[in-house]
């Protein structure tokens, strides 16, 4: 008899204390659930078991990489549905031992290690990197960067399109191209940092050279990027020759910490400081800072997440950190602004373009799923399905206001106030 569905559904009921959002079709061909909509696919019997040996979302993460776990339909709707079982518990969501002590919980669980068949602990996904403590060592993010950006370019290719701009863009429409669109971002980056022919501009984690390219060529800037991905500064050097750039930009794989050549006119850190780590933040704006020539700029473009009540709580998201980016951690906007001002900058400036970066990931997800078999060849289907869960599930954490992203323009202003900013300043736009 094929009920597999049914008893599934039956089980996450009494487990979760709540209908089951969507469809759930079982490894037997059975479904139970929500008609109409995206369907949740257990695979096998072997998805069970990832989500007992790991309940909740680095489980969930396992089966959907390894496969076991899947989407009929709309990825989205599914994520929307179950994000507030398992995305978006946040402080408030029962511990594991919390939950063991209802009845109702203890007796799904056992219904549930029936129908998985077996107690032996799936191994994780060989995409899975091994936990380690967030030491945030020269060594430590060199390995960290190298996981998430030495995956192929050609893979980078296809998810970022023609720009290679891995940053959220910016939008004047959702109809704009995403090509003008990260133009328009590094063009309002420029503009911030009042970017002038003659200039030495610092680009820390220039990935594949756009901000440095576009600096050169659109402002007569000469710049030093720097970047910890092998394959990155190879694929940057590479543009930055075709573009004639030579002269003007050079590529280097180096630490921010090892930079030494300051004075700099202007610095741009784009999506780089979520790799530095709380414990490292201050000792990061106080590098800049030393970096910077006395009225020089840096415009720190980087995702935050909502403040806890209780901060001392929070964890690093399990999903993110075996996946995706290894060591990467979000901080508060006030927390940024806080380090920034203690290293002695002034803060002139915040701009929030959370909805930018919704826009920005659903572009991704697109590219991705329209060349979804040559994505796979070039990389695993694994690393593929990480991907593509990775940036919906934040296309949806950014519309939702659970994380956001925000421009910080920082002065070095010398100590007789003189900013050098103009009386109006969001000229910009």
């Amino acid at each position: 008899m094929q009920d597999a569905a049914l008893r599934l559904k039956g089980l996450m009921e009494q487990l979760l204390g709540a209908p089951v959002p969507v469809r759930i079709r079982a490894w037997d061909g059975s479904e139970a659930g929500p008609p109409g909509g995206p369907v949740l696919v257990v695979r096998n019997r072997r998805a069970l078991r990832r989500l007992l040996w790991k309940p909740g979302e680095l489980g969930m993460a396992r089966a959907w990489v390894s496969g076991d776990l899947t989407v009929d339909g709309d990825l989205y709707a599914v994520l929307d549905a179950v994000a507030e079982m398992v995305w978006e518990r946040g402080e408030d969501a029962r511990t594991l031992g919390e939950a063991l002590r209802d009845p109702d919980v203890r007796a799904a669980v056992r219904g549930l290690v029936r129908m998985a068949g077996s107690l032996l602990p799936p191994a994780p996904p060989r995409e899975e990197v091994r936990r380690r403590p967030h030491l945030h060592t020269k060594h430590s993010d060199r390995r960290a960067i190298s996981h998430h950006y030495d995956v192929g370019n050609d893979f980078y290719e296809i998810v970022l399109g023609p720009s290679m701009v891995y940053s959220c863009a910016y939008w004047e429409s959702p109809d704009d191209t995403l090509e003008d669109a990260q133009r328009d971002k590094l063009g309002l980056i420029a503009r911030k940092l009042d970017l002038k022919p003659g200039m030495r501009l610092l680009d820390v984690g220039c990935g594949w050279g756009s901000m440095a390219i576009h600096a050169a060529r659109e402002h007569g800037v000469s710049v030093v990027g720097v970047t910890l991905s092998q394959e990155q500064a190879a694929y940057a050097r590479k543009r930055v020759a075709e573009e004639g750039l030579t002269d003007r930009v050079e590529i280097r794989v180096q630490d921010y910490r090892d930079v030494i050549d300051g004075p700099y006119d202007a610095i741009s850190s784009i999506g780089m400081a979520e790799h530095v780590g709380s414990e490292r933040y201050l000792e990061y704006a106080r590098d800049l800072y030393a970096l910077l020539k006395p009225g020089g700029r840096l415009l720190n473009h980087q995702i935050g997440r909502r403040p806890w009540r209780d901060e001392s709580a929070y964890e690093i998201d399990e999903f993110i950190d075996a996946y995706v980016f290894p060591d990467g951690e979000l901080a508060p906007i006030g927390d940024t602004v806080g380090h920034l001002e203690s290293a002695g900058f002034e803060v002139r400036d915040v701009e929030s373009i959370r909805e930018h970066y919704a826009l920005t990931l659903r572009r991704w997800v697109a590219n991705l799923e329209a060349d979804w078999p040559r994505a796979v060849r070039l990389t695993s289907p694994g690393r593929a399905r990480v991907w593509r869960l990775y940036m919906a599930a934040s296309a949806l954490a950014f519309e939702r206001n659970r994380i956001g992203v925000n421009q910080v323009l920082a002065v070095r202003t010398p100590g007789g106030g003189a900013s050098g900013m103009p009386l109006r300043a969001r000229t910009w736009r």
